[in-house]
């Protein structure tokens, strides 16, 4: 079927995608064209058919999970390393003068700019892994309105005063479609984000969702004005029926939303108290419980969420044990998988609450009493976070404090466990946002600024062994990096001998039980 498919449409390899044509994070299975490709159930990652065969390319999150989920006579698995790119490698894996196929709605413009440099690109319509070759019927079931310290009309005006009368703001992004309008939908697993695109002219602001979607599309052909477009977020498809009158700029709404109100910042405080209070009951609940599986965990977790006010959680809860918590991503959580005395269990998890902003935090817990190698580890990445989190410089960008945590990892090695993600990300109306980034790749070069919102996250890994990682939320404010998190450090699991004195005292600003 492919080799017709290629063949009928001159192209002589295809980019598979794993998002949808709001270029989503977390797009479901059933959307996932690569998954129904290659197996690979990973929220990223893109596959790629060539006449040499199929290549899945993952970053280090996910290359024990990759290896685990393809089949290997039919899928090679390329495992991107720290500061390699998707690029990069794909460049190695395309025949001189191949036509690439790029479906059009699946990729951001910007992106398939940078395939133009390197080879013959040809976009395409149809997506022969897809549902179908139609507009999915994305539907808002229920929509709330928020107050999140500006209202919709400020932001809106906000952009109008930038705009000359033949001008108007073309948004694609669920995240920036949903702070403008100050509307969130729920009822979708692990979303709180409307689906819907925005047009905004000088004198009018217009949501087109699903609904009314094929207007926009006649909006977009016949305004005879500049329309201002981010190319990392709006897909080749849009950017198309645009063409000549695009005026790229970088979105307004980017920026504006990453720099939360203190409306937002006191909602944050209170949620994470409440997702604190989930976090402390499942792990008296791992420790007060025998027989118990990673999938019981991830179930009562999930109750502990709404018994404390969560309206749904903001991505699936990972719960893994042992060797599965070497697994950056792991998501199966298992019922064959029983925890025993000695068990390390990872645990990263959050919430959306009535304020539509995405929770997140990581914890490992022992059952009973650890070994030495596990506390070792623990007290390793506790070292890097302490480091990470107490960051001191007036101005900064996430590249400095990921290469600090990445020094302290240099300094303490643990043979056999490596640090193969970024440190952190931005969280807001989705888990992952930016501006900021806390990694080494260029888009962590942007400032960190005030009331910006972001985990620090370190880790270390071992397939053969466990995996532990450490996660908080924080926020910048009056000059420092502070922590919206509050669940406390497991003092079983630290090892005091291997902190300093300032370790030891920073380690004195947070709960140890």
């Amino acid at each position: 079927m492919i080799d017709d498919f290629l063949k009928n449409n001159g192209i002589d390899c295809l980019l598979v995608n794993s998002t949808n044509e709001f270029l989503v994070e977390y797009n479901s299975l059933e959307e996932n064209s690569r998954y129904h490709l290659t197996g690979f159930s990973g929220s990223t990652g893109d596959a790629l058919i060539t006449p040499d065969g199929i290549f899945l390319f993952v970053d280090g999150r996910y290359h024990i999970q990759a290896d685990n989920e393809v089949d290997h006579s039919k899928i090679t698995v390329v495992k991107l390393q720290t500061g390699q790119t998707f690029l990069e490698e794909i460049v190695k894996k395309v025949p001189n003068g191949a036509v690439v196929g790029i479906v059009a709605k699946k990729n951001s413009q910007y992106r398939v700019e940078q395939f133009e440099k390197y080879f013959n690109v040809k976009l395409i319509d149809d997506d022969p892994f897809g549902k179908n070759s139609n507009r999915p019927k994305y539907v808002n079931e229920k929509i709330d309105l928020l107050y999140t310290g500006m209202t919709s009309d400020e932001k809106i005006w906000l952009l109008q005063e930038k705009l000359q009368q033949d001008e108007a703001f073309l948004f694609t992004n669920l995240e920036e479609v949903s702070y403008l309008f100050n509307m969130r939908d729920f009822s979708k697993p692990y979303s709180a984000n409307i689906s819907g695109k925005a047009f905004v002219s000088k004198n009018t602001a217009c949501l087109y969702t699903p609904e009314n979607m094929p207007e926009l599309d006649e909006v977009l052909k016949n305004f005879k004005g500049r329309i201002f477009v981010d190319k990392s977020s709006v897909n080749a498809r849009d950017f198309a029926l645009i063409n000549d009158r695009a005026q790229v700029a970088a979105s307004p709404l980017k920026q504006m939303k990453s720099i939360k109100t203190e409306a937002e910042i006191n909602h944050y405080k209170e949620a994470f108290k409440r997702t604190d209070a989930a976090m402390f009951a499942i792990r008296e609940y791992i420790e007060n419980n025998d027989n118990i599986s990673e999938y019981d965990i991830a179930e009562q977790l999930e109750k502990e969420f709404l018994r404390f006010g969560a309206r749904s959680l903001s991505f699936k809860s990972i719960v893994a044990k042992d060797k599965n918590s070497a697994l950056a991503h792991y998501s199966k959580s298992s019922k064959e998988e029983i925890i025993k005395d000695g068990s390390l269990v990872l645990i990263d998890c959050g919430a959306y609450y009535e304020g539509g902003l995405a929770t997140d935090i990581t914890r490992v817990f022992v059952k009973g009493q650890p070994s030495e190698l596990q506390k070792k580890v623990y007290t390793t990445v506790l070292k890097a976070f302490l480091h990470a989190f107490n960051f001191s410089r007036t101005e900064f960008c996430g590249y400095d404090v990921d290469s600090l945590a990445r020094e302290v990892f240099e300094k303490n090695p643990v043979e056999g466990f490596e640090f193969n993600h970024g440190l952190g990300h931005g969280i807001g109306i989705s888990v992952h946002e930016a501006p900021p980034n806390l990694s080494k790749n260029e888009i962590a070069m942007a400032p960190i600024k005030e009331n910006m919102c972001f985990t620090i996250e370190p880790g270390l890994y071992n397939k053969e062994h466990f995996g532990v990682r450490l996660e908080n939320s924080c926020y910048f404010q009056d000059g420092k990096i502070n922590s919206f998190v509050n669940m406390c450090y497991e003092d079983k699991l630290i090892d005091y001998g291997m902190l300093t004195v300032q370790e030891m005292e920073w380690l004195g600003n947070f709960e140890v039980k």
